[in-house]
């Protein structure tokens, strides 16, 4: 999913060109940067949980401060505010955005597990339990194949196996 975070911060530079890159994959990380201190102090909690989704083993149980709803828009707004402030430019709204937008994705892929406010009720649509869709292969491998088959290159192979191979029609390609 990080590539995801990513993708949000690629979005951000098209919409304010001044704020540089580096910048940008910081603020949709910011969350997850913050998170990290949180457990090793001990703020937040996390275990290991073998199987505990299909694509990672964190029981992320605790975590209010970095990834409640409350909390990542106080993030959003801290963020937004500091590259206004430091920065001279009005682009915050734009750093702010992008920090929050940690948060809906996570919402997305994470079970159950966001909490809205303290460590109340959690949120959470559960996509890392559907590997292929929460990790966009299933979409984007979908999106390809559809793409290629309009230019004469279909896939063998069933859509499960990664390892499959894009083949040409005979006389298609030049």
């Amino acid at each position: 999913m990080f590539v995801g975070h990513y993708g949000v911060g690629f979005a951000a530079k098209r919409v304010e060109p001044s704020i540089p890159l580096w910048l940008l994959f910081i603020a949709v990380q910011l969350l997850d940067v913050l998170w990290a201190p949180f457990v090793l102090l001990g703020i937040e909690k996390v275990r290991i949980v073998p199987g505990f989704t299909a694509t990672n083993p964190l029981d992320l149980y605790y975590m209010p401060f970095t990834h409640g709803l409350v909390a990542a828009l106080l993030w959003s707004c801290a963020g937004g505010l500091a590259y206004q402030i430091l920065a001279r430019r009005m682009a915050g709204i734009v750093i702010g955005v992008a920090v929050f937008s940690h948060w809906v994705l996570d919402f997305i892929v994470h079970r159950p597990d966001l909490p809205l406010c303290d460590d109340s009720a959690k949120v959470g649509l559960g996509l890392w339990n559907a590997p292929a869709l929460g990790s966009g292969r299933g979409i984007d491998r979908s999106h390809r194949v559809r793409r290629l088959r309009g230019r004469g290159v279909v896939a063998s192979g069933s859509p499960s196996d990664h390892g499959s191979r894009l083949t040409p029609r005979r006389g298609t390609l030049r």
